[in-house]
């Protein structure tokens, strides 16, 4: 097969993550036969240095031309540490989910059995916890209206959604309940914001086309609260851009590591994959960011927009057998053996070569 893939790194740790992952896709490649055309593209502060925008129209024209995106992380503290900064990286994020038309985020949440004890959760609440999230990525409160006034003492921020948007990402929600367990949770504020209220009227209004699937409906304070209690009651779970922002992350940190969880960003078009985790950039340049979920990341791109369902099967394996055997970085390996992010790599992609 010939694909394309747009590269884009960004800042911090995600140059380190992503070679690892460019690493185990040139080995799928020669193991399988396969093509693979890469093209590097900034984004995020290593975009705003070199361009004075965060998501530039060459990065833009890259992405929109290749088959699929595999992107890094950005950030960076010179912009976080500045609350006046008129350009951001997250611009950069937000611009490319929207001119890309990447409305729905898929998160997984997995538990990895030999990684059990690395969870601050105790191992008979997460045991058999497999979650994922659908997250709206173009709507709601980060792209509402907002602004100052009153000499700067008075800021507003709009949350808008229309019914389009809900019906999209909530069939995407009950595809996939229709996939796995046919349960699927609709996580608001119905109680309060009025956003919330069209939400659930909307999702409720959809259960008739889909009357295998349970529906429950949940506020997302109480969801918040039950992914520590007993996160394995859940499966599907669909919710609005700044809840699933902050219940995925939440979510991240029950396998043990933020350095674990893939994700995938997909809509109109192409989709872009990427770890969960932020651009580290206390950890830039030690070697030590843990590159499993750039890698998994990858996994999940070759399944979902390629249908490569064997390669992407034997990285997942290759991946566990490094957890098990317990090679892995300083992140899972506290007052153990560490090893670095490269070191990580190498062992997936010997695994892959030798099975």
């Amino acid at each position: 097969m010939k694909i394309k893939i747009a590269v884009l790194a960004g800042d911090g740790i995600g140059p380190e993550v992503t070679n690892q992952s460019i690493k185990v896709l040139n080995c799928i490649a020669e193991k399988y036969n396969h093509k693979i055309k890469l093209s590097e593209g900034l984004v995020g502060a290593i975009a705003i240095d070199a361009y004075d925008d965060p998501y530039p129209d060459s990065t833009h024209k890259l992405c929109v031309d290749s088959d699929a995106i595999l992107f890094g992380a950005i950030g960076d503290p010179k912009y976080d540490n500045d609350p006046k900064a008129k350009i951001r990286p997250e611009q950069g994020l937000l611009k490319m989910r929207k001119k890309l038309g990447l409305y729905a985020n898929l998160r997984p949440t997995i538990i990895f059995e030999s990684l059990l004890d690395m969870s601050p959760i105790k191992q008979e609440r997460i045991s058999g916890t497999d979650i994922l999230f659908v997250r709206e990525l173009t709507g709601g409160i980060y792209f509402g209206e907002r602004g100052r006034k009153d000499n700067n003492n008075y800021a507003y921020d709009t949350c808008e959604y229309s019914k389009e948007e809900i019906i999209r990402i909530a069939k995407i929600g009950f595809e996939y309940a229709k996939k796995r367990t046919k349960r699927l949770c609709c996580v608001d504020k119905a109680n309060v914001l009025e956003t919330s209220r069209l939400w659930r009227e909307t999702v409720q209004s959809m259960e008739k086309d889909y009357p295998e699937i349970t529906v429950s409906y949940e506020f997302v304070d109480a969801v918040a609260m039950r992914l520590i209690q007993w996160p394995s009651s859940y499966d599907v779970l669909i919710t609005s851009n700044l809840f699933g922002d902050i219940l995925t992350d939440e979510a991240s940190v029950i396998s043990g590591s933020m350095g674990l969880m893939p994700s995938a960003s997909i809509g109109s078009g192409n989709a872009l994959y990427e770890p969960i985790h932020g651009s580290y950039p206390q950890a830039t340049g030690k070697k030590i960011a843990n590159p499993i979920a750039s890698i998994l990341s990858l996994s999940m791109m070759l399944d979902y927009s390629f249908k490569l369902k064997d390669e992407s099967e034997i990285i997942n394996r290759a991946v566990e057998d490094s957890l098990k055997n317990k090679y892995t970085t300083p992140d899972l390996n506290v007052n153990k053996i560490d090893y670095s992010t490269d070191d990580v790599g190498d062992y997936i992609i010997d695994f892959i070569k030798n099975n």
